[in-house]
């Protein structure tokens, strides 16, 4: 079940929650949701397992898991399932502690009660902030839709199923069976 609150909020609003919240600022609502079930934390696993030692190793940045709260307006902070950081941007996050700035990668892995969310408003958001990439993971129809940001909005450069292999130009040698990513 997804609650969602009537008053619009801001930023301010927001900071002022507990830590560990389970709460998103999207479009001036803060919305709740419950933690994810275990296909989707799973499914978050395996791509963490898989990529941040190819991200390590070539010293590319860093990915950190949700939650982990992604500040884009005054309107909206998100937290998406897994964000990437590249180098460059490492020591903002260390200083902060939080991202004021926008990641390179999000992925969001779909959930009944965010998923509308996820392809809509937070889509819209990511777009006109600058995320070069975003990945939406749908654990029912077992895809991976790859957007690429092309200056203005995102275009879908793939919606990746079995036996199709994920990789992005962003993590050179990295590769990852479909499948692999669905495996629990």
């Amino acid at each position: 079940m997804l609650l969602t609150s009537e008053k619009r909020h801001t930023k301010e609003d927001y900071e002022r929650l507990p830590e560990g919240a389970p709460y998103q600022l999207i479009g001036g609502e803060l919305i709740m949701s419950p933690s994810p079930e275990y296909p989707h934390q799973g499914i978050v696993a395996n791509i963490l397992e898989r990529l941040r030692p190819v991200v390590r190793s070539r010293g590319l940045g860093d990915l950190i898991l949700s939650p982990m709260d992604v500040h884009l307006t005054e309107e909206d902070i998100f937290q998406p399932d897994l964000i990437f950081v590249r180098k460059e941007n490492l020591a903002r996050l260390r200083t902060d502690r939080r991202i004021y700035f926008v990641p390179d990668l999000v992925i969001e892995v779909l959930s009944p009660s965010t998923a509308y969310y996820d392809y809509s408003h937070k889509k819209q958001v990511y777009a006109e902030r600058g995320v070069k990439e975003y990945w939406i993971v749908d654990p029912l129809d077992k895809t991976i839709e790859i957007m690429i940001h092309d200056g203005k909005v995102f275009q879908t450069e793939a919606i990746l199923r079995f036996p199709a292999l994920l990789e992005s130009p962003m993590f050179p040698g990295f590769s990852m069976k479909i499948e692999e990513v669905f495996e629990l």
